[in-house]
């Protein structure tokens, strides 16, 4: 075991931090072990008991749960803490005075992964199409992948089948890279946008005090001596203007390469893709055949159904102004939107005056968010008339389909967070391809 620590604690036992637990556990790691978490023990055993290696363990972990989750994080050697967990938090803030030592099960994958050819891609938009773009393309070129992170799967779910020449794609969020020490060898940036600068989650309430942290915690992707190369959107050039990275920067613009990928936008995450094979020295014609037949991932504006010359697009990874804006940049067509729901901050005035260019209807799903989008669309002289309120996705859909004309996109792209109505964004998604398809 490379970890010295004779008392430990996990912050929050989301995916990553039990991946992390039942990794230590297999490799026979007998020191302290603490869970932290709001959850109460029942609700805790239970998620551990999922993993058959960790029941025979549950009796030796130790506890902090409920009203007592952060108290006297100063007692541990080392924290490993969750993405989810804000970094100003008492308990952290106490403990890192006192001298614990604050680390991440990300940060540790990093620290003792068998291979360094890792990929890190990050963005607000496009991180996971072109972090699963790349790995198919590494897959054609018949190299042995494995993708993780923020996608949903945990690094340390797969890190005993590394070999030294396997490559790691990971999609990183800006929370697990907040306080990151360690990058990946090659990183992608695909884009930033104003994100997380407010608390909408309740099951993540970690969220960033400005924008400039926000891209700072982005940053940490490329800002330590293991990166070789960072790979930018020209269109944040301006943002790194005075910013010093011991690392070389290549921009990327957009491709003009045949897809199957819907959305302009896309074109910029295939750009990011190229620019790292041709770094990688992978055969053109081997990327571009992956290129032309490669997809959009689900609910980033995947083509649901087409029916009666109306097609109907789920994009409800879409949480941003910014990223709904780039949806209706993206299509010639008359628009029906399904927008709103909770709120994280956002400025609607700039995406307000696109729709009024660029959609005949918008439906509004209830949310702190949508009062604000209406009085944007009020101001951007759009018509009362075509704002439709609802309060769930079957009505949204059925208004949506009386509205509809042969011609038309019905687009889920809501510029807001789900939570409200839906628990996720997935749940949002799936919720609109049953009612279209039914």
């Amino acid at each position: 075991m490379h970890i010295n620590s004779n008392n430990i604690a996990l912050l929050g036992l989301g995916k990553e931090n039990l991946a992390f637990l039942t990794w230590l556990i297999e490799n026979r790691y007998q020191a302290n072990v603490t869970i932290c978490d709001r959850r109460n023990k029942k609700q805790l055993i239970k998620v551990l008991e999922s993993q058959p290696s960790l029941k025979k363990y549950i009796p030796k972990l130790y506890w902090r749960l409920e009203e007592k989750f952060n108290y006297n994080l100063k007692d541990f050697d080392l924290l490993f803490r969750s993405p989810g967990w804000p970094l100003d938090c008492p308990g952290i803030k106490q403990a890192k005075a006192h001298g614990t030592l604050l680390s991440s099960a990300m940060e540790y994958f990093l620290a003792i992964c068998p291979s360094k050819n890792i990929i890190g891609v990050t963005g607000s938009k496009g991180k996971g199409t072109t972090a699963s773009l790349i790995t198919a393309i590494l897959k054609a070129d018949k190299r042995k992948v494995f993708l993780g992170g923020n996608i949903g799967i945990a690094p340390f779910s797969f890190i005993n089948k590394i070999k030294k020449d396997d490559w790691i794609i990971l999609e990183l969020s800006s929370f697990q890279l907040e306080e990151l020490k360690i990058s990946p060898r090659y990183a992608i940036i695909t884009n930033i946008f104003k994100e997380h600068l407010l608390p909408a989650d309740p099951l993540n309430p970690n969220y960033h005090k400005s924008l400039g942290s926000y891209f700072k915690a982005k940053l940490n992707i490329a800002n330590n001596p293991e990166n070789k190369i960072l790979i930018a959107n020209e269109k944040i050039k301006t943002n790194l203007k005075g910013i010093t990275l011991n690392t070389k920067i290549i921009y990327f613009k957009s491709s003009a390469l045949p897809s199957k990928l819907e959305g302009s936008y896309n074109q910029e995450n295939i750009a990011a893709a190229v620019t790292l094979c041709q770094r990688l020295k992978i055969n053109k014609k081997v990327y571009q055949s992956v290129i032309k037949n490669f997809s959009n991932l689900e609910h980033r504006l995947e083509l649901i159904m087409k029916k009666n010359g109306i097609k109907y697009y789920d994009n409800s990874f879409s949480t941003t102004p910014e990223s709904t804006a780039l949806d209706l940049i993206s299509f010639n067509s008359p628009i029906i939107l399904l927008a709103g729901g909770a709120d994280k901050g956002a400025n609607f005035k700039a995406l307000a005056k696109l729709i009024k260019q660029k959609v005949k209807y918008v439906i509004l799903f209830t949310g702190q968010a949508s009062p604000k989008i209406i009085v944007d669309l009020k101001i951007a002289k759009y018509p009362e008339n075509k704002i439709k309120q609802v309060s769930s996705m079957a009505e949204a859909v059925k208004i949506a389909k009386n509205l509809a004309q042969t011609g038309d996109i019905v687009l889920l792209s809501t510029a807001c967070a789900s939570f409200g109505l839906f628990k996720n964004y997935k749940e949002r998604g799936e919720q609109f391809k049953h009612y279209v398809k039914k």
